[in-house]
């Protein structure tokens, strides 16, 4: 690898900023790692969470669409610039929203790993470790971390993938002494993703202090930050409890030992890898590794300890939707940085074979992985391939051929369906409907007043699967629902009564219906004889 390398009066390891440091070969390789890492843990734009940030943006773009449900992810929303930067480079490329935020999704990891490969540059010599330790998180950005219910970087465009991108980004800023570009990258992620960013800013204060005073560590003093917005202080409702009990990683009490283990055990790996590394008295790691393992093994402990002062005593309940136990989030990345950078040192030295002999099972077993969670669809959901059958051709029918003002209603339990995999309703329909009972129910969870809307409405869907004629006038009546989606676990999809419905739609898993025959429709029928 080409690198002109020093010390500069600080004592820190530097690389010299002028055209080596980004020589095209470097790019190459982290441009592969990149398409690699994408063709491992697929793509799935819509999945999850993107049913607010996908249908965020898509507002942003169309004002007119989510007439009756935008609250679901607006009032949230006021804490990023994450919708808004997507629509806003949309209109400035003039390209197609799905093709822009694909653009967008291989950026975000292009620049996750980017941050990872310059931290392995000032933490290890040998190239080989440099870039095994990017290798390493590059193949486990699908891995999930017990007991927050997150991943390392997601299947689909997140805003927590840009702002870890801009974390790591301070972070080698940080260990460059170059504060003032560290405190404009981590007010960018602040602006990107409030809650990541802060367990980024209490990283690199202790990060500073390790590289400070390099001899006996004591940890600073530092705070995670509180997002200055109004709902975030809301009292609790009943409502409010009942959608926060959906929400696992908001009780770490009910955990499965497993997922106890993922916090401590990283913990007690820094802890011996600290002693370890300082019994080598290996000048080159003395310099930055070791105060990296040393800031982050403070780190961990210091925000579990917060962690777990805020989310098990009930009477800060109202301080859980701030998700305090996801800072194992930026541990895990790191460490898994680390140990990839200790293992491309120590053990695969230039040797292709042990590199294959990690890389390649852990490789096909992450794919494997995301093949089993998300059978019934395509492992990249690209703009170019129109889905075939099932549920996305179904929300593309709803996009295509009804009107944007109308209300739908839906199981509220569809994302786990058999062949659903998980796709949300609003992002890929691009229709308002009722609450549902998976994603909705964090939303609720974490903005108070629309605990009791979210409530009525799923209780409104209470019993869906044998809803007869009373139970759709009496949804249209309440709500002014017009439109109901029925999947093959429901009673209603092989039988419905014809003078009460009108189904438009129909294949092997949807079917989709009108509350008496419609007028206006854009499109034709569809269906299977």
């Amino acid at each position: 690898m080409i690198a002109d390398s020093g010390i500069n009066k600080s004592g820190i390891p530097y690389v010299s900023r002028g055209e080596s440091d980004y020589a095209l070969k470097n790019l190459a390789w982290l441009a592969a790692l990149t398409l690699f890492a994408f063709l491992v843990m697929g793509y799935h734009p819509g999945l999850e969470d993107d049913s607010f940030y996908l249908a965020a943006i898509k507002r942003n773009l169309n004002p007119a669409l989510f007439p009756h449900d935008a609250d679901f992810f607006r009032l949230q929303f006021q804490a990023t610039i994450f919708d808004k930067l997507i629509a806003w480079s949309v209109r400035l490329m003039h390209l197609p929203l799905m093709w822009m935020v694909l653009l967008w999704q291989i950026a975000a990891i292009f620049f996750l790993l980017h941050g990872c490969w310059q931290i392995a540059r000032r933490c290890f010599v040998k190239p080989e470790a440099q870039w095994a330790a990017t290798a390493l998180v590059a193949v486990l950005l699908t891995m999930p971390i017990g007991g927050i219910a997150i991943n390392l970087a997601d299947q689909y465009l997140h805003p927590r993938t840009l702002a870890t991108a801009a974390i790591l980004a301070a972070v080698v800023a940080v260990i460059d002494r170059r504060f003032w570009l560290a405190g404009v990258l981590l007010a960018v992620a602040f602006a990107i993703h409030a809650i990541m960013a802060s367990f980024g800013i209490s990283f690199c204060l202790f990060l500073w202090w390790a590289l400070r005073s390099r001899r006996r560590f004591e940890a600073p003093v530092a705070t995670t930050l509180l997002i200055p917005l109004g709902w975030l202080f809301e009292p609790a409702s009943d409502a409010w409890r009942q959608a926060g009990s959906t929400r696992g990683f908001y009780f770490p009490g009910h955990w499965a030992w497993y997922e106890w283990l993922g916090v401590f055990a990283p913990l007690v790996l820094l802890f011996a890898l600290h002693r370890w590394l300082h019994s080598l008295k290996d000048p080159d790691q003395q310099t930055v590794l070791v105060p990296v393992v040393a800031a982050l093994l403070y780190y961990g402990a210091f925000q579990t300890l917060v962690g777990l002062l805020i989310v098990l005593p009930r009477s800060l309940e109202r301080l859980r939707p701030f998700e305090p136990m996801r800072y194992l989030h930026l541990v895990y990345v790191l460490f898994f940085l680390i140990a990839g950078g200790l293992l491309g040192s120590y053990v695969f030295d230039r040797r292709v074979y042990r590199w294959a002999l990690l890389f390649v099972p852990l490789g096909a077993g992450m794919f494997y992985a995301q093949r089993q969670m998300y059978p019934a669809s395509p492992h990249l959901e690209l703009p170019f391939v129109q889905p075939q059958d099932g549920w996305l051709r179904a929300f593309a029918w709803i996009r295509q051929n009804t009107p944007a003002d109308d209300l739908f209603a839906i199981d509220p339990h569809y994302q786990t369906l058999p062949g659903e995999d998980q796709h949300g309703f609003r992002a890929l329909a691009e229709r308002s409907v009722l609450a549902d009972y998976e994603k909705d129910a964090g939303m609720a969870a974490r903005v108070p007043r629309l605990a009791p809307r979210w409530l009525k409405e799923v209780t409104a869907l209470n019993g869906w699967r044998n809803f007869g004629p009373a139970d759709f006038d009496r949804l249209n009546k309440d709500f002014g629902v017009t439109w109901f989606v029925f999947s093959r676990a429901d009673h209603q999809f092989s039988y419905i009564q014809v003078s009460h419905l009108w189904c438009l739609y129909q294949d092997d898993d949807v079917r989709i219906c009108h509350l008496g025959r419609p007028s206006g429709i854009l499109g034709e029928f569809h269906g299977k004889s």
